[in-house]
């Protein structure tokens, strides 16, 4: 009892003053009126002193558990906020104290702002985070050509909810944007050509986009496919039509270099030309410069091809009539330039040939065309000695004029028109003179001609190198016979101009009688001096042209008599002086 008075006395103070302390004094008065014995007081009051003890243990236990429930939360606080920051990539957030200061309670009560306002921000990341991952996930989607698929549900890192994170996101987002763009304008592109090439090619673009990928017509309402294999297939569909395109040019080129060529053969009428003139004007134009819609559709390629054909028909029944003008062409050609002209004989075969239907007629035509394009060559080649022989040609004939001139007695008599044979005489003396350094010109000219082109230059079958070289050999006697008979000439010249002069004498006017004499002596002179000038032509040929000149008789054929007779004429140069 005395264990037990000890506290109740330390304690009898405070609990006079308490509902408790009331309760065990008025237990006691009544104790006192009971009579109650001391053992069952100390036995109630042990009782009371037990059930406090378990009344505070309980209070104590409580305290303790709510003391270390405080200190759990302040952890679980302090550690969610020190996760937050590192989630979120923050060293600190301004306002939290940095030291613990005070109960736990207000230890707790100072960080709770703090780490609500950390799950406000981190609720906003996460936000972030799913709004850019998500815009990645379906542009992603769109650029593999997946668009059509469910989005799938995007999981964020909680663990990484950084700045510098979200910015790799929005760098990876940024770049998948403008890869998205790119290949839209890929898209567009590709779809822009498809649209173009079927204009000019005649075709229902909208036909072949749908065969490609339906999302890629407008009218379809949904997101165009981007994908890898959509730009595969845009790419092939792409290069089929531009490789159809060129074939079809290819083919238009043939035809209507065919056309033209048969047009040209047989003179076809311009109202037959004109409905196929835009094929004509493709031969000129590349691939890439045709752009005009419906210019290579399938429908001119088959009129082309038909009315190619009909040509072709109507050129078979018209063979003969071609044929004829292109030996018209060619025997011009020849005649022209003096070459060989193909013999009628082998003609006749060939169009007998025809009428049986035994060649075929684009190799006649085509063999004509060869055998123009050589004769055209061969007459270029031949041209500059051509325009030298037909000037020997003039001037041979002004030659033989002048000789038929002199024997004219009468040449100098008075009368209309003598003149002008004396000036014409006097352009001949001229023209007579340069004939040596023509001649001359025309050997080098002809034999440099057959040296580059190994073989004989045969004019109208003659080789022209004896004809030159005959010429200088006749040249040179006709000289040799004029110095012989050049003292006798002069004495009967000056025996007429005696004469003439006594004629003249008995004439009462002086103007007559000067003029003869005048004239007479300028022929004199002129003949001298055209000998003399033939004279030193001679000896200024080389020391072998005599002999040269018999080898080139020797080669004349027995048909070129009338080609001698052109050139030398009459021979005969000194029968007139005797």
């Amino acid at each position: 009892m005395g264990s037990f008075q000890t506290p109740i006395g330390m304690r009898s103070s405070t609990l006079l003053e308490t509902s408790c302390g009331f309760l065990l004094q008025e237990l006691q008065i009544i104790w006192d009126e009971v009579g109650e014995d001391k053992f069952e007081r100390e036995k109630v009051l042990l009782d009371l002193e037990q059930e406090c003890l378990e009344v505070y243990r309980r209070k104590v236990d409580r305290a303790n558990i709510s003391r270390a429930r405080l200190h759990q939360e302040l952890a679980e606080a302090e550690a969610e906020f020190t996760h937050l920051l590192l989630s979120l990539g923050e060293r600190s957030l301004p306002g939290r104290p940095e030291k613990r200061a005070g109960s736990l309670k207000e230890q707790l009560d100072s960080i709770t702002p703090a780490l609500q306002e950390m799950r406000l921000r981190k609720e906003e990341r996460l936000n972030q985070f799913r709004a850019v991952q998500g815009q990645i996930q379906k542009n992603s989607a769109e650029i593999g050509g997946n668009s059509d698929n469910e989005p799938s549900n995007i999981v964020v890192n909680e663990n990484d909810l950084s700045l510098k994170r979200l910015e790799e996101y929005q760098n990876e987002l940024q770049r998948l944007y403008n890869e998205k763009n790119e290949r839209l304008q890929q898209v567009e592109k590709y779809i822009d050509m498809i649209h173009s090439l079927s204009t000019i090619l005649g075709k229902d673009s909208s036909a072949i986009i749908m065969e490609v990928h339906p999302s890629l017509n407008d009218l379809c309402g949904i997101t165009k496919n981007i994908g890898d294999t959509t730009l595969d297939k845009l790419n092939i569909t792409v290069e089929s039509l531009f490789e159809e395109k060129k074939n079809r040019l290819d083919k238009l080129h043939h035809l209507g270099k065919a056309l033209s060529n048969l047009w040209n053969l047989m003179d076809t009428p311009y109202s037959e030309r004109h409905p196929f003139s835009h094929v004509i004007h493709l031969l000129s134009l590349s691939s890439a410069e045709v752009t005009d819609p419906g210019s290579l559709t399938l429908e001119i390629v088959q009129q082309t091809e038909a009315e190619v054909k009909r040509l072709d028909q109507l050129k078979a029944s018209k063979m003969k009539e071609l044929f004829q003008k292109k030996q018209e062409e060619l025997e011009l050609i020849c005649k022209k330039s003096h070459v060989e002209i193909p013999s009628r004989e082998e003609m006749n075969n060939i169009i007998n040939l025809i009428n049986s239907g035994e060649i075929d007629h684009s190799d006649l035509l085509l063999s004509m065309d060869e055998q123009i394009s050589r004769a055209k060559e061969e007459a270029s080649s031949r041209k500059s000695i051509m325009e030298k022989v037909e000037k020997w040609m003039l001037a041979r004939d002004e030659e033989r004029w002048l000789e038929e001139y002199s024997r004219d007695e009468n040449r100098y008599s008075v009368s209309r028109g003598a003149h002008k044979n004396l000036r014409r005489a006097e352009r001949a003396r001229i023209m007579v003179s340069r004939i040596p350094a023509l001649v001359d010109m025309l050997i080098k000219m002809t034999r440099s001609w057959e040296e580059e082109r190994n073989k004989v230059f045969l004019y109208d079958q003659v080789p022209l190198m004896a004809i030159l070289e005959e010429y200088n050999l006749l040249r040179r006697e006709k000289e040799e016979d004029m110095k012989r008979q050049q003292p006798w000439e002069k004495k009967r010249i000056q025996s007429q101009v005696v004469e003439l002069d006594n004629t003249y004498t008995s004439r009462p006017t002086t103007s007559s009688r000067r003029l003869p004499s005048r004239s007479l002596n300028g022929a004199l002179d002129s003949s001298v001096i055209m000998n003399r000038r033939l004279s030193m032509g001679i000896q200024q040929l080389p020391s072998n042209s005599i002999n040269s000149g018999n080898q080139g008789l020797s080669n004349i054929k027995d048909g070129s008599n009338a080609l001698r007779k052109k050139i030398f004429g009459d021979l005969a140069f000194t029968s007139h002086m005797r």
